[in-house]
């Protein structure tokens, strides 16, 4: 292993990535971590151009890439399957519009407005999605009003409520765990590449698990590193449960969310998944019937 070359991670320089810093950093997971501040989007175009081997992103992103790919018959698919479950516990999105907007004041007006996003719809959704893509884009639309709303995660979101750049109007929570690790198709492909997962997988659980003991240099890190409060970061430890053994991926999680995907009108289609359960033994991969 230590001639192969490091493999290529693409992760969100958040909170949540603290377990994967100490896999790297306290276990020498022989990786490069390659930070995408804009977010699953921008990890799906990556691995699907080669530049990157595993991403760790929202769940509802991936099964969106792989649910547009299979109905759209693409050859060769989204280019990568769902590889194991990162955090176990819901996300809390923050729900935001601009500081001085008071045409915007509850989520119960929201019907019919403009959402800034990165998903764009293929039906006929509740909101006209404006894909803006990144976070900086999503706070500068709302105060500009070129969108009326965006959600984005509530810790992320909270330093720029506390110093009045944007305003919370609400908040969501998925009804799904919020983080998947996927890896792609090239990668998987070679022996090399399924040996080097196995190595991922048990130098990530180890990081969860230093993480979970080691709580207060998580609270460091996070605070001097990703520039969150130490109270925000406390806070945000006790919402958040990262997965026992990221090697496994739950069937019902991708098709309850493949499901709420549909409803929303970001997929079309009938769906059925194969290959869930222990993802050193298979893939996840979605199909349409």
């Amino acid at each position: 292993m230590a001639s192969s070359r490091p493999l290529r991670i693409g992760y969100v320089p958040e909170h949540f990535s603290t377990p994967l810093h100490f896999a790297h950093t306290k276990y020498s997971l022989h990786a490069t971590l390659i930070p995408f501040p804009s977010g699953t989007g921008h990890m799906i175009t990556s691995i699907q151009a080669g530049e990157i081997d595993i991403g760790i992103g929202l769940t509802e992103g991936w099964v969106a890439g792989l649910g547009k790919a299979a109905a759209e018959k693409r050859e060769g698919g989204a280019g990568y399957r769902l590889a194991g479950t990162y955090v176990e516990t819901p996300l809390r999105w923050a729900i935001s519009t601009g500081a001085a907007r008071e045409d915007v004041t509850a989520v119960a007006g929201l019907k019919g407005r403009k959402m800034g996003g990165w998903l764009e719809s293929s039906a006929d959704p509740p909101f006209e999605v404006v894909p803006l893509q990144t976070f900086a884009k999503l706070r500068d639309a709302v105060n500009d009003r070129t969108a009326d709303f965006f959600m984005w995660e509530h810790f992320t979101s909270k330093r720029y409520y506390d110093n009045g750049s944007i305003k919370r109007i609400g908040e969501i929570y998925t009804p799904w765990p919020s983080w998947h690790i996927v890896a792609s198709d090239t990668f998987l492909g070679s022996e090399q590449g399924r040996e080097q997962l196995k190595e991922f997988y048990e130098k990530l659980n180890l990081g969860i698990k230093y993480f979970e003991g080691n709580r207060e240099e998580a609270v460091q890190y996070i605070s001097e590193e990703l520039d969150y409060s130490k109270e925000d970061a406390r806070e945000w430890l006790g919402t958040v449960t990262f997965s026992g053994d990221v090697t496994v991926v739950s069937e019902d999680v991708v098709v309850s969310t493949l499901e709420v995907l549909k409803k929303a009108g970001v997929l079309e289609g009938s769906v059925g998944v194969e290959g869930a359960g222990n993802t050193t033994e298979g893939m996840t991969s979605i199909l349409y019937m």
